[in-house]
């Protein structure tokens, strides 16, 4: 099999195959220098793209450097990830005919404010990059941040708490003095 580099309908450039892949093929490795993701912050800061593969738990990530890092992300992926004794493969999930564009899932799970917009123009685009996971967790989170916001705030904190419930509150004023 035999991948080449050219520009992508998806995303600026993708990686694509001159030849057909069966299914359960390794497609490509995901190499790199390993850094932690503290060590990746710090280096892509003002990045406004990564090639970072998260490891595990995420604390580890794999700095691409590699054909696999034009990988790009699909909802409707022809391939997947697995790490296996320290490496990460992308494998064909279904039969990929030649010409066409590799692709497979992202899955973020990590990327702050960002939104991580996807441009694969599936049938079923979830419209992020992030895991359907994580999709659910931003949206408990909006919809706790929302409750929270429109709760209203009461004047008086002892309001319909315990026995202090009963009493009335009054802002202290200060008494005028006549002379």
């Amino acid at each position: 099999m035999a991948l080449i580099i050219r520009s992508s309908a998806i995303h600026a450039a993708g990686c694509y195959t001159t030849t057909p892949i069966r299914k359960g093929a390794r497609v490509a490795e995901y190499t790199g220098h390993k850094l932690t993701k503290a060590e990746a912050d710090t280096a892509y800061e003002a990045s406004p793209i990564t090639y970072l593969f998260g490891l595990g738990s995420g604390e580890i990530v794999i700095d691409g450097h590699c054909t696999a890092m034009f990988i790009n992300h699909s909802c409707d992926a022809n391939c997947e990830t697995s790490e296996e004794d320290g490496h990460v493969w992308i494998k064909a999930i279904r039969k990929i005919a030649a010409g066409e564009e590799i692709t497979y899932d992202y899955c973020l799970y990590d990327g702050g404010d960002d939104e991580a917009l996807c441009n694969c123009g599936a049938k079923k685009c979830r419209g992020t990059m992030y895991s359907k996971e994580e999709v659910r967790r931003r949206k408990a989170a909006a919809k706790k941040a929302a409750k929270k916001a429109a709760k209203p705030k009461d004047a008086n904190p002892n309001l319909g708490k315990g026995p202090k419930a009963a009493k009335i509150w009054k802002p202290e004023i200060p008494q005028m003095l006549s002379q």
